[in-house]
């Protein structure tokens, strides 16, 4: 390697340092503004479509009786199991390191995370914080979080083609979708571009982890050395350093360890769809057909809210959820039921880690300075 590549180098990882010295990520999750946005967007928008097709004479007519609230409860029932299935997971990949009440800490800060962050963005970064916080080495960090990443991927990959098998395609893209303020939006094939990409992306990163690492962040590196790539050469290189550090970390892991982290992320998929199923039944009726057409527009749906600007899809999300689903929920209630449906999986997050943040923060600190104490 020639004087003027190394010089490069050790640049990018000049500034590698310098971004590793900016702000704790937790300094941002105590933003308020950053709460506050999202929480007004996405009722901004709730309360807009209640208003526009609320009917009150409907509302007074069904029976609200011990069906609605045995599906409500298992619409609840099917939120614990998803976290459940996330802290499970979180043990497994850092080998039961992780107890399972801080499990619990873990998972509702990373959910917390990535309610405030804009959906394209994701709350990664502080995920890697936090489980590094809890006493897992950096590396070892790195690593969970990517594999996490790649399983929630993988996960989709293998279930799209198993729903379409079920429900075809003919009625999985909503008409009302296919033209809005006078564009044609082309949701279908907005949605295949969106899953070729995702299985193109998994691919790369499955074949960076576990075949060639170190090629990969060669690679990488080599495109960053055009003038118009050179802004991003420090993030290349610490996405290299990722994937290395991943694969060390990876390498020799049994069969079994795979199978209990898939299982465990098939697990809190599936409960977190079957929310939806369930908040519908509680207000009208679904057939098996209309069950599984639910669930292939809810994978279709999830494409669209992973390019949402917004802090949690906040406000895409309840445009989204009317419009794909309206069709499927009794007339007068899709926005009751997008509310609803928010209430029970996006708003508990927010609250739920105002109050578990703080605390978190006491035992972390609080443990590292009795590790130094000891040293």
């Amino acid at each position: 390697m020639d004087k003027g590549n190394r010089r490069r180098i050790r640049e990018g990882e000049q500034i590698v340092a310098k971004q590793k010295k900016k702000s704790s990520p937790v300094r941002q999750l105590l933003s308020p503004t950053r709460i506050f946005i999202p929480v007004v967007i996405g009722l901004g928008v709730a309360v807009w479509f209640l208003w526009k097709e609320i009917d009150f004479d409907k509302i007074t007519k069904l029976d609200w009786g011990w069906m609605t609230a045995i599906w409500l409860f298992c619409a609840l029932l099917m939120v614990a199991t998803r976290d459940l299935g996330y802290m499970y997971r979180i043990r497994v990949l850092t080998d039961n390191e992780i107890k399972w009440r801080n499990s619990f800490d873990v998972i509702m800060l990373w959910e917390f995370a990535s309610a405030i962050s804009p959906s394209v963005v994701g709350g990664s970064a502080v995920a890697l914080f936090i489980v590094n916080k809890e006493g897992i080495n950096l590396g070892r960090s790195t690593a969970v979080v990517m594999v996490t990443a790649f399983l929630d991927e993988l996960f989709y990959i293998v279930m799209v083609p198993i729903v379409l098998a079920f429900v075809g395609t003919s009625h999985l893209f909503p008409d009302e979708l296919r033209k809005v303020f006078g564009f044609n939006l082309g949701m279908q094939e907005v949605f295949y571009v969106g899953y070729g990409f995702i299985v193109l992306l998994t691919s790369i990163i499955l074949s960076a982890i576990f075949i060639a690492p170190r090629g990969f962040k060669k690679l990488i590196m080599r495109l960053t050395f055009f003038s118009f790539l050179k802004k991003y050469r420090a993030d290349a290189i610490q996405t290299g350093n990722d994937i290395i550090t991943t694969s060390r970390e990876l390498k020799g892991k049994p069969i079994s360890f795979w199978a209990k982290a898939f299982g465990a992320t098939l697990f809190s998929w599936t409960a977190r769809f079957w929310v939806v199923n369930f908040l519908i039944l509680a207000v009208g009726s679904l057939t098996f057909n209309d069950h599984m057409m639910v669930y292939g527009r809810q994978l279709v749906m999830w494409v669209i809210m992973l390019i949402s600007p917004t802090p949690g899809g906040a406000g895409v999300a309840e445009y989204m959820f009317t419009q794909f689903l309206g069709d499927y929920i009794t007339e007068g209630f899709p926005g009751v039921v997008a509310l609803l449906w928010r209430l029970f999986t996006y708003y508990p997050y927010l609250f739920i880690g105002v109050i578990v943040l703080p605390g978190w923060l006491r035992r972390v600190y609080l443990k590292r300075k009795l590790i130094s104490f000891k040293k």
